[in-house]
């Protein structure tokens, strides 16, 4: 389930540094969410400097590389997780690019088991026995 799109300008990266940041961003989520790593999906979308507006202006026109980060979890994912991969994602763009911190800007996209597919089926019936377990602690029950 753990998926994260980073959208960078075209051009701004180089193939080396792309996959620099696919490859940490993967380990990253495996890391934190304690995912195993077939389940893991991260994604570089590239826009052109003359469609990408920051501050008011095209990049084109004031140069400034201003990436944006969106990654999906399922919800029982704790707070302490969502907002660590939010801090350590943007830490990734600040040193594997060298852009700005705050220039980088992201979200968080948290979506219930019945609507994620894996394989055409809902994650709430694949996955039941893990989200029934990050649910426990949050109720008191064991896991």
């Amino acid at each position: 389930m753990p998926v994260v799109n980073f959208h960078l300008l075209e051009g701004a990266s180089s193939p080396g540094q792309d996959e620099q940041l696919l490859l940490s961003a993967c380990r990253l989520y495996a890391e934190v969410l304690g995912a195993p790593m077939d389940r893991v999906r991260a994604f570089i979308t590239t826009h052109s400097p003359s469609r990408f507006a920051i501050a008011g202006e095209l990049a084109a026109v004031n140069k400034v590389h201003a990436p944006f980060f969106e990654f999906i979890v399922l919800e029982g994912r704790s707070l302490a997780q969502r907002q660590r991969l939010l801090k350590d994602f943007t830490e990734l763009l600040v040193e594997v690019l060298g852009v700005r911190r705050e220039h980088v800007r992201g979200a968080c996209r948290l979506v219930r088991p019945e609507d994620w597919a894996i394989g055409g089926e809902p994650a709430s019936a694949l996955r039941k026995d893990e989200i029934a377990a990050r649910a426990a602690p949050a109720s008191g029950q064991m896991p």
